[in-house]
Protein backbone atom coordinates (compact mmCIF):
# COMPACT_ATOMS: atom_id res chain seq x y z
CA UNK A 1 0.00 0.00 0.00
CA UNK A 2 1.48 3.33 -0.96
CA UNK A 3 1.81 6.27 1.85
CA UNK A 4 2.99 9.97 1.57
CA UNK A 5 6.30 10.54 3.29
CA UNK A 6 4.53 12.20 6.23
CA UNK A 7 2.57 9.08 7.38
CA UNK A 8 6.12 6.84 7.90
CA UNK A 9 7.38 7.53 11.05
CA UNK A 10 10.28 9.66 11.09
CA UNK A 11 8.86 12.86 10.06
CA UNK A 12 11.44 15.24 10.61
CA UNK A 13 15.13 16.02 10.99
CA UNK A 14 17.39 15.00 13.67
CA UNK A 15 20.65 17.02 13.99
CA UNK A 16 23.34 16.56 16.91
CA UNK A 17 26.43 18.30 17.67
CA UNK A 18 28.20 15.27 18.97
CA UNK A 19 29.85 13.77 16.09
CA UNK A 20 33.27 14.58 15.16
CA UNK A 21 36.88 14.87 13.87
CA UNK A 22 39.31 12.57 13.85
CA UNK A 23 43.02 11.07 12.99
CA UNK A 24 42.58 8.87 10.08
CA UNK A 25 42.97 5.07 11.29
CA UNK A 26 46.59 3.97 9.47
CA UNK A 27 45.85 0.32 9.97
CA UNK A 28 41.97 -0.13 8.52
CA UNK A 29 43.56 2.91 5.84
CA UNK A 30 46.15 0.77 4.49
CA UNK A 31 43.85 -2.29 4.83
CA UNK A 32 40.55 -1.66 3.07
CA UNK A 33 41.05 2.21 1.55
CA UNK A 34 44.55 2.68 0.11
CA UNK A 35 44.10 -1.13 -1.13
CA UNK A 36 41.11 -0.66 -2.90
CA UNK A 37 39.08 -3.10 -0.93
CA UNK A 38 36.43 -1.06 0.14
CA UNK A 39 35.88 0.79 -3.12
CA UNK A 40 35.81 -2.79 -5.24
CA UNK A 41 32.71 -4.15 -2.72
CA UNK A 42 31.09 -1.33 -3.22
CA UNK A 43 31.34 -1.59 -6.91
CA UNK A 44 30.57 -5.21 -6.51
CA UNK A 45 27.65 -4.39 -4.54
CA UNK A 46 26.41 -1.77 -7.25
CA UNK A 47 26.86 -3.97 -9.95
CA UNK A 48 24.65 -6.71 -7.86
CA UNK A 49 22.22 -4.32 -7.70
CA UNK A 50 22.43 -3.22 -11.25
CA UNK A 51 22.44 -6.55 -12.55
CA UNK A 52 19.37 -7.68 -10.59
CA UNK A 53 17.37 -4.86 -11.67
CA UNK A 54 18.47 -5.11 -15.21
CA UNK A 55 17.06 -9.07 -15.01
CA UNK A 56 14.05 -8.08 -13.61
CA UNK A 57 13.16 -5.54 -16.62
CA UNK A 58 13.63 -2.37 -14.39
CA UNK A 59 16.22 -0.73 -16.96
CA UNK A 60 13.81 -1.33 -19.96
CA UNK A 61 12.63 2.06 -19.92
CA UNK A 62 10.35 2.44 -22.70
CA UNK A 63 7.99 0.80 -20.10
CA UNK A 64 7.85 3.91 -18.48
CA UNK A 65 5.38 7.20 -19.96
CA UNK A 66 5.99 10.34 -20.80
CA UNK A 67 4.70 12.73 -18.22
CA UNK A 68 3.43 16.05 -18.47
CA UNK A 69 2.51 18.75 -15.13
CA UNK A 70 1.54 16.79 -11.98
CA UNK A 71 1.40 18.78 -9.08
CA UNK A 72 2.16 17.89 -5.76
CA UNK A 73 -1.15 17.50 -3.63
CA UNK A 74 -1.65 16.17 0.02
CA UNK A 75 1.83 14.71 -0.14
CA UNK A 76 1.04 12.43 -3.88
CA UNK A 77 2.29 13.51 -7.12
CA UNK A 78 -0.48 11.13 -8.96
CA UNK A 79 0.27 10.96 -12.72
CA UNK A 80 -1.84 8.02 -13.71
CA UNK A 81 -4.51 7.47 -10.91
CA UNK A 82 -5.06 4.12 -9.84
CA UNK A 83 -1.17 3.31 -10.98
CA UNK A 84 0.96 2.80 -7.98
CA UNK A 85 4.36 3.00 -9.91
CA UNK A 86 3.57 6.54 -11.75
CA UNK A 87 2.32 7.75 -8.18
CA UNK A 88 5.05 9.51 -6.36
CA UNK A 89 5.47 11.08 -2.91
CA UNK A 90 6.63 14.33 -2.26
CA UNK A 91 6.35 17.54 -0.46
CA UNK A 92 6.17 20.69 -1.75
CA UNK A 93 7.58 20.01 -4.99
CA UNK A 94 5.73 19.47 -8.51
CA UNK A 95 6.75 17.73 -11.13
CA UNK A 96 6.41 19.23 -14.87
CA UNK A 97 8.22 17.39 -17.60
CA UNK A 98 9.33 13.24 -17.76
CA UNK A 99 10.84 11.70 -20.32
CA UNK A 100 12.48 7.82 -20.18
CA UNK A 101 15.77 7.07 -21.22
CA UNK A 102 14.41 5.43 -24.29
CA UNK A 103 12.50 8.61 -25.40
CA UNK A 104 15.78 10.19 -24.48
CA UNK A 105 17.95 8.48 -27.21
CA UNK A 106 19.46 5.18 -25.40
CA UNK A 107 18.78 1.82 -25.66
CA UNK A 108 20.64 1.12 -22.19
CA UNK A 109 19.31 3.59 -19.93
CA UNK A 110 21.20 3.33 -16.61
CA UNK A 111 21.50 7.23 -15.74
CA UNK A 112 24.18 9.09 -14.29
CA UNK A 113 25.81 12.35 -13.27
CA UNK A 114 24.27 15.55 -14.94
CA UNK A 115 25.35 19.45 -15.48
CA UNK A 116 23.83 22.38 -17.25
CA UNK A 117 25.43 25.07 -19.34
CA UNK A 118 23.04 29.02 -19.98
CA UNK A 119 24.03 30.55 -23.32
CA UNK A 120 24.71 33.51 -23.65
CA UNK A 121 20.92 34.69 -24.55
CA UNK A 122 19.62 32.96 -21.68
CA UNK A 123 19.14 29.01 -23.24
CA UNK A 124 19.20 26.61 -20.53
CA UNK A 125 20.66 23.46 -21.87
CA UNK A 126 21.70 19.52 -19.72
CA UNK A 127 23.95 17.16 -20.35
CA UNK A 128 23.20 14.07 -18.43
CA UNK A 129 24.99 10.51 -18.50
CA UNK A 130 23.25 7.16 -19.99
CA UNK A 131 25.39 3.76 -20.45
CA UNK A 132 25.98 4.38 -24.00
CA UNK A 133 26.33 8.12 -24.03
CA UNK A 134 26.06 11.50 -22.79
CA UNK A 135 22.43 12.92 -23.93
CA UNK A 136 21.68 16.40 -24.34
CA UNK A 137 18.25 18.15 -23.70
CA UNK A 138 17.25 21.64 -23.81
CA UNK A 139 15.30 22.94 -20.98
CA UNK A 140 11.99 25.27 -22.08
CA UNK A 141 10.54 28.28 -20.51
CA UNK A 142 7.39 26.44 -19.61
CA UNK A 143 8.92 23.57 -17.78
CA UNK A 144 9.62 21.09 -20.92
CA UNK A 145 12.72 19.21 -21.71
CA UNK A 146 13.19 19.06 -25.44
CA UNK A 147 15.41 16.22 -26.89
CA UNK A 148 18.56 17.51 -29.30
CA UNK A 149 20.94 14.86 -29.30
CA UNK A 150 23.97 12.84 -27.82
CA UNK A 151 27.50 12.19 -27.74
CA UNK A 152 28.21 8.17 -27.96
CA UNK A 153 30.28 6.97 -25.16
CA UNK A 154 34.25 6.86 -26.50
CA UNK A 155 35.05 3.34 -25.56
CA UNK A 156 32.66 0.76 -23.94
CA UNK A 157 28.88 1.41 -22.19
CA UNK A 158 29.30 2.05 -18.78
CA UNK A 159 26.99 3.58 -16.34
CA UNK A 160 29.72 5.60 -14.68
CA UNK A 161 29.43 8.93 -16.51
CA UNK A 162 30.76 12.08 -15.41
CA UNK A 163 29.80 15.13 -16.65
CA UNK A 164 31.31 18.84 -15.50
CA UNK A 165 30.69 22.31 -17.45
CA UNK A 166 33.92 24.80 -18.32
CA UNK A 167 32.52 28.03 -19.88
CA UNK A 168 30.51 26.52 -23.11
CA UNK A 169 32.07 23.01 -22.93
CA UNK A 170 31.04 19.70 -21.30
CA UNK A 171 33.63 17.74 -19.70
CA UNK A 172 33.01 14.38 -19.72
CA UNK A 173 35.00 11.47 -18.29
CA UNK A 174 33.82 7.20 -17.85
CA UNK A 175 34.77 4.35 -15.48
CA UNK A 176 34.51 2.61 -18.89
CA UNK A 177 38.29 1.49 -19.85
CA UNK A 178 39.73 3.51 -23.15
CA UNK A 179 37.09 6.02 -22.38
CA UNK A 180 39.43 9.25 -22.02
CA UNK A 181 37.98 12.65 -21.63
CA UNK A 182 35.63 14.28 -24.13
CA UNK A 183 35.31 17.92 -24.55
CA UNK A 184 32.03 19.05 -26.02
CA UNK A 185 31.26 22.85 -27.24
CA UNK A 186 27.27 23.23 -26.37
CA UNK A 187 27.35 25.49 -28.53
CA UNK A 188 26.60 22.75 -31.03
CA UNK A 189 23.28 22.47 -29.38
CA UNK A 190 22.07 26.00 -30.53
CA UNK A 191 20.97 25.27 -33.84
CA UNK A 192 19.18 21.95 -34.08
CA UNK A 193 15.69 21.61 -35.01
CA UNK A 194 14.19 18.67 -32.03
CA UNK A 195 12.65 17.11 -34.65
CA UNK A 196 15.91 15.53 -35.66
CA UNK A 197 18.05 14.90 -32.74
CA UNK A 198 21.76 15.14 -34.05
CA UNK A 199 24.08 11.84 -33.01
CA UNK A 200 26.95 13.29 -32.93
CA UNK A 201 30.87 11.52 -33.92
CA UNK A 202 32.21 10.56 -30.40
CA UNK A 203 35.64 11.84 -31.29
CA UNK A 204 35.14 14.45 -34.85
CA UNK A 205 32.78 16.34 -33.05
CA UNK A 206 34.80 16.83 -29.72
CA UNK A 207 36.61 19.86 -29.38
CA UNK A 208 39.30 17.90 -27.49
CA UNK A 209 40.00 14.86 -26.36
CA UNK A 210 42.41 14.07 -23.41
CA UNK A 211 44.60 11.10 -23.49
CA UNK A 212 46.86 11.48 -20.59
CA UNK A 213 44.68 8.79 -17.84
CA UNK A 214 46.67 5.42 -17.27
CA UNK A 215 43.93 3.63 -18.54
CA UNK A 216 41.37 6.15 -19.90
CA UNK A 217 39.22 5.91 -16.90
CA UNK A 218 38.01 7.94 -14.15
CA UNK A 219 35.63 7.99 -11.70
CA UNK A 220 34.81 11.76 -11.70
CA UNK A 221 35.40 15.28 -12.56
CA UNK A 222 35.79 18.24 -11.07
CA UNK A 223 36.62 21.68 -13.04
CA UNK A 224 37.98 25.30 -11.31
CA UNK A 225 36.34 27.05 -14.72
CA UNK A 226 38.15 30.51 -12.72
CA UNK A 227 41.69 28.40 -13.03
CA UNK A 228 41.02 27.12 -16.50
CA UNK A 229 41.91 23.65 -14.94
CA UNK A 230 39.69 20.30 -15.00
CA UNK A 231 40.63 17.33 -12.14
CA UNK A 232 40.22 13.66 -13.21
CA UNK A 233 39.58 12.00 -9.90
CA UNK A 234 40.13 8.20 -9.53
CA UNK A 235 41.70 7.71 -12.40
CA UNK A 236 42.84 3.76 -11.93
CA UNK A 237 44.79 1.83 -11.01
CA UNK A 238 45.96 3.08 -7.92
CA UNK A 239 49.33 1.36 -8.53
CA UNK A 240 50.14 4.06 -11.24
CA UNK A 241 52.72 7.39 -10.84
CA UNK A 242 49.01 9.44 -9.28
CA UNK A 243 47.73 7.03 -7.73
CA UNK A 244 44.14 7.48 -8.85
CA UNK A 245 44.65 11.51 -6.81
CA UNK A 246 43.93 14.60 -8.40
CA UNK A 247 45.04 14.81 -12.03
CA UNK A 248 45.36 18.12 -13.30
CA UNK A 249 44.12 18.98 -17.12
CA UNK A 250 44.98 22.60 -18.13
CA UNK A 251 41.72 23.62 -20.67
CA UNK A 252 43.21 26.69 -21.48
CA UNK A 253 43.26 25.37 -25.11
CA UNK A 254 40.17 22.78 -24.74
CA UNK A 255 41.52 21.31 -28.48
CA UNK A 256 44.76 20.72 -26.77
CA UNK A 257 43.91 19.18 -23.03
CA UNK A 258 47.45 18.50 -21.52
CA UNK A 259 48.19 17.65 -17.75
CA UNK A 260 51.81 19.44 -16.23
CA UNK A 261 50.86 16.92 -12.85
CA UNK A 262 48.75 15.62 -10.07
CA UNK A 263 48.52 14.91 -6.79
CA UNK A 264 49.33 11.14 -5.98
CA UNK A 265 50.21 11.76 -1.64
CA UNK A 266 46.58 10.97 -0.42
CA UNK A 267 46.22 8.52 -3.46
CA UNK A 268 42.43 7.64 -3.98
CA UNK A 269 40.22 10.68 -4.55
CA UNK A 270 36.19 9.83 -5.35
CA UNK A 271 35.22 13.58 -5.44
CA UNK A 272 36.29 17.10 -5.05
CA UNK A 273 35.42 20.68 -5.57
CA UNK A 274 38.26 23.06 -6.71
CA UNK A 275 38.24 27.04 -6.13
CA UNK A 276 40.24 29.32 -5.72
CA UNK A 277 40.40 30.16 -2.07
CA UNK A 278 38.26 32.99 -0.23
CA UNK A 279 37.77 32.85 3.57
CA UNK A 280 39.25 33.46 6.57
CA UNK A 281 42.15 31.36 6.72
CA UNK A 282 43.47 34.34 4.88
CA UNK A 283 46.99 33.18 3.96
CA UNK A 284 45.54 31.07 1.56
CA UNK A 285 43.65 33.80 -0.08
CA UNK A 286 44.05 33.57 -3.72
CA UNK A 287 45.45 30.13 -3.41
CA UNK A 288 43.65 27.30 -5.93
CA UNK A 289 42.41 24.89 -3.01
CA UNK A 290 40.60 21.41 -3.76
CA UNK A 291 38.76 19.64 -1.14
CA UNK A 292 38.71 16.03 -1.70
CA UNK A 293 36.49 13.35 -0.57
CA UNK A 294 38.74 10.13 -0.22
CA UNK A 295 37.09 7.32 0.83
CA UNK A 296 37.77 7.87 4.45
CA UNK A 297 39.02 11.23 4.86
CA UNK A 298 38.14 15.05 3.88
CA UNK A 299 41.03 15.72 2.26
CA UNK A 300 42.64 19.50 1.73
CA UNK A 301 45.15 19.78 -1.51
CA UNK A 302 46.63 23.20 -2.32
CA UNK A 303 46.66 22.64 -5.75
CA UNK A 304 48.15 25.88 -6.89
CA UNK A 305 51.31 24.48 -8.11
CA UNK A 306 50.66 21.40 -10.09
CA UNK A 307 54.00 19.93 -10.06
CA UNK A 308 53.86 20.05 -6.30
CA UNK A 309 50.93 20.28 -4.60
CA UNK A 310 50.65 19.93 -0.64
CA UNK A 311 48.20 18.57 1.43
CA UNK A 312 47.25 21.27 4.57
CA UNK A 313 44.87 18.17 6.23
CA UNK A 314 43.42 14.59 6.08
CA UNK A 315 40.95 14.39 8.61
CA UNK A 316 38.38 11.55 8.99
CA UNK A 317 34.90 11.26 11.09
CA UNK A 318 32.71 9.32 13.23
CA UNK A 319 31.43 7.19 10.97
CA UNK A 320 33.39 7.27 7.97
CA UNK A 321 32.47 4.01 5.71
CA UNK A 322 32.91 5.50 2.33
CA UNK A 323 33.77 9.25 2.00
CA UNK A 324 31.87 10.01 -1.39
CA UNK A 325 30.96 13.94 -2.04
CA UNK A 326 30.53 17.44 -0.65
CA UNK A 327 30.14 20.85 -1.83
CA UNK A 328 30.94 24.51 -0.16
CA UNK A 329 28.19 26.26 1.60
CA UNK A 330 29.43 29.42 0.42
CA UNK A 331 32.16 29.74 -2.55
CA UNK A 332 32.60 33.53 -1.90
CA UNK A 333 33.55 32.90 1.76
CA UNK A 334 34.23 29.07 2.60
CA UNK A 335 33.88 28.50 6.00
CA UNK A 336 31.59 26.09 5.75
CA UNK A 337 31.07 22.73 3.49
CA UNK A 338 28.73 19.74 3.98
CA UNK A 339 29.44 15.94 3.14
CA UNK A 340 27.88 12.61 2.85
CA UNK A 341 29.23 8.94 3.05
CA UNK A 342 27.65 6.67 0.67
CA UNK A 343 28.33 3.78 2.58
CA UNK A 344 27.71 4.73 6.28
CA UNK A 345 23.81 3.66 5.98
CA UNK A 346 24.99 -0.12 4.40
CA UNK A 347 27.65 -0.11 7.24
CA UNK A 348 24.99 0.84 10.10
CA UNK A 349 28.04 2.85 11.20
CA UNK A 350 26.57 5.65 13.71
CA UNK A 351 24.87 7.72 13.50
CA UNK A 352 23.57 6.46 9.96
CA UNK A 353 22.37 3.15 12.00
CA UNK A 354 19.00 3.52 11.59
CA UNK A 355 19.50 4.15 7.84
CA UNK A 356 18.65 7.64 7.59
CA UNK A 357 21.08 9.80 5.99
CA UNK A 358 23.39 11.92 7.13
CA UNK A 359 24.98 15.15 6.05
CA UNK A 360 28.22 16.12 8.03
CA UNK A 361 28.89 19.28 8.66
CA UNK A 362 32.57 21.03 8.65
CA UNK A 363 34.03 24.17 8.94
CA UNK A 364 36.97 24.98 7.51
CA UNK A 365 37.88 28.01 8.82
CA UNK A 366 41.07 26.73 9.52
CA UNK A 367 42.28 24.89 6.24
CA UNK A 368 44.95 22.66 7.79
CA UNK A 369 42.40 21.95 10.91
CA UNK A 370 38.92 21.01 9.97
CA UNK A 371 36.37 20.69 12.79
CA UNK A 372 33.29 18.66 12.22
CA UNK A 373 30.80 21.15 14.27
CA UNK A 374 27.99 18.61 13.69
CA UNK A 375 25.20 16.69 11.23
CA UNK A 376 21.61 16.73 10.25
CA UNK A 377 19.56 12.85 9.13
CA UNK A 378 17.12 12.94 6.37
CA UNK A 379 13.29 11.67 7.27
CA UNK A 380 14.23 9.47 4.57
CA UNK A 381 15.23 5.79 4.90
CA UNK A 382 17.62 5.57 1.83
CA UNK A 383 21.76 6.49 0.67
CA UNK A 384 22.90 9.78 0.32
CA UNK A 385 24.55 10.28 -2.67
CA UNK A 386 25.00 13.72 -4.38
CA UNK A 387 24.41 16.96 -3.25
CA UNK A 388 24.97 20.78 -4.53
CA UNK A 389 24.25 24.21 -3.24
CA UNK A 390 22.52 27.48 -4.26
CA UNK A 391 21.70 30.38 -2.22
CA UNK A 392 21.97 28.43 0.74
CA UNK A 393 19.69 25.95 -0.44
CA UNK A 394 21.03 21.76 -0.65
CA UNK A 395 19.94 19.78 -3.40
CA UNK A 396 20.55 15.98 -2.26
CA UNK A 397 19.95 13.47 -4.71
CA UNK A 398 19.63 10.23 -2.55
CA UNK A 399 19.21 7.29 -4.56
CA UNK A 400 15.86 5.73 -4.04
CA UNK A 401 14.72 8.63 -1.38
CA UNK A 402 14.83 10.79 -4.89
CA UNK A 403 15.58 14.71 -4.56
CA UNK A 404 15.79 15.86 -0.96
CA UNK A 405 15.77 19.85 -0.46
CA UNK A 406 17.00 21.37 2.96
CA UNK A 407 17.95 25.10 4.12
CA UNK A 408 21.08 24.99 5.33
CA UNK A 409 21.63 28.59 5.45
CA UNK A 410 21.38 28.75 9.06
CA UNK A 411 24.53 26.82 9.33
CA UNK A 412 27.07 29.86 10.42
CA UNK A 413 24.82 30.74 13.41
CA UNK A 414 23.96 27.33 14.23
CA UNK A 415 26.94 24.98 12.76
CA UNK A 416 25.27 21.95 14.84
CA UNK A 417 22.66 21.37 12.10
CA UNK A 418 20.02 21.54 14.80
CA UNK A 419 18.24 24.54 12.34
CA UNK A 420 18.57 22.92 8.82
CA UNK A 421 15.04 22.63 7.68
CA UNK A 422 13.75 20.16 4.80
CA UNK A 423 12.10 22.64 2.39
CA UNK A 424 10.94 19.84 -0.06
CA UNK A 425 11.20 16.38 -1.76
CA UNK A 426 10.30 14.48 -4.78
CA UNK A 427 10.61 10.44 -4.61
CA UNK A 428 11.49 9.19 -7.91
CA UNK A 429 11.43 5.41 -7.19
CA UNK A 430 7.53 5.08 -5.91
CA UNK A 431 8.84 0.45 -6.57
CA UNK A 432 10.21 0.91 -2.64
CA UNK A 433 7.19 2.69 -1.09
CA UNK A 434 5.18 0.18 0.22
CA UNK A 435 8.53 -1.09 2.37
CA UNK A 436 8.34 -1.37 5.50
CA UNK A 437 10.49 1.57 6.73
CA UNK A 438 9.16 3.36 3.24
CA UNK A 439 12.50 2.86 1.20
CA UNK A 440 15.57 0.63 0.84
CA UNK A 441 19.00 0.68 1.60
CA UNK A 442 20.31 0.16 -1.95
CA UNK A 443 21.65 1.70 -5.29
CA UNK A 444 18.57 2.58 -7.40
CA UNK A 445 16.63 5.56 -7.74
CA UNK A 446 18.10 9.18 -8.41
CA UNK A 447 21.76 9.56 -9.53
CA UNK A 448 22.16 13.26 -9.57
CA UNK A 449 20.19 16.56 -10.15
CA UNK A 450 21.32 19.95 -11.52
CA UNK A 451 19.75 22.61 -9.49
CA UNK A 452 21.68 25.52 -10.94
CA UNK A 453 18.57 26.57 -13.50
CA UNK A 454 16.41 29.79 -12.87
CA UNK A 455 13.14 27.98 -12.12
CA UNK A 456 13.82 24.26 -12.51
CA UNK A 457 15.46 21.28 -11.07
CA UNK A 458 16.54 18.60 -13.47
CA UNK A 459 16.70 15.14 -11.70
CA UNK A 460 18.62 11.88 -13.55
CA UNK A 461 17.98 8.29 -12.81
CA UNK A 462 19.38 5.47 -13.03
CA UNK A 463 16.18 3.41 -14.11
CA UNK A 464 13.47 5.44 -15.83
CA UNK A 465 14.88 8.85 -16.95
CA UNK A 466 14.99 12.72 -16.47
CA UNK A 467 12.59 14.46 -14.59
CA UNK A 468 12.26 17.97 -14.59
CA UNK A 469 10.38 19.78 -10.96
CA UNK A 470 9.98 22.55 -9.18
CA UNK A 471 9.32 23.61 -5.77
CA UNK A 472 5.80 24.70 -5.34
CA UNK A 473 6.73 27.46 -2.95
CA UNK A 474 9.54 29.51 -1.26
CA UNK A 475 8.08 27.65 2.22
CA UNK A 476 8.93 24.50 3.73
CA UNK A 477 6.97 21.47 3.41
CA UNK A 478 5.69 19.37 6.11
CA UNK A 479 9.07 17.83 6.67
CA UNK A 480 10.73 20.98 7.67
CA UNK A 481 9.29 20.98 11.18
CA UNK A 482 12.38 20.34 13.91
CA UNK A 483 11.64 17.81 16.59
Amino acid sequence: MLFPRAALGVLTLTACGLAHEMAVDAVKDAELYKSGKMHEMIMAKKYSTFDRQKAAGAYKSEQYPELGFVPCKDGLAIAIKGDANNTFRCDNVDLYHFLSHSALGSTTGEGSSSWGWTSDDGREFIAFGQADAAAFIEILPEGKMSYLGRLPTYSVNAIWREIRAYKHYMVIGSEAKGHNIQIFDMKKLLNIDPKNPVTFDKEKDCTGIFKGLPSGRSHTVSINEATGFAYANGAAPRTSACKAGLIAIDLSDPSNPTSPGCASEDGYVHDAQCVVYKGPDTQYNGREICYGYNEDSLTIYDMTDKKAPTILSRTSYQGASYTHQGWLLDTTYQEYLLMDDEYDEFDRAEPAADGHPVTYIWNIANLTAPVQTGYYKSSAYSIDHNQYIKDGVSYQSNYGAGLRIYDVSSIPRDPTGGSVKELGFFDVYPEDDGEPNGGVIDFVGSWSSYAFLKEFVFVNTIERGAFLVKRTNGEGGNGSKKG
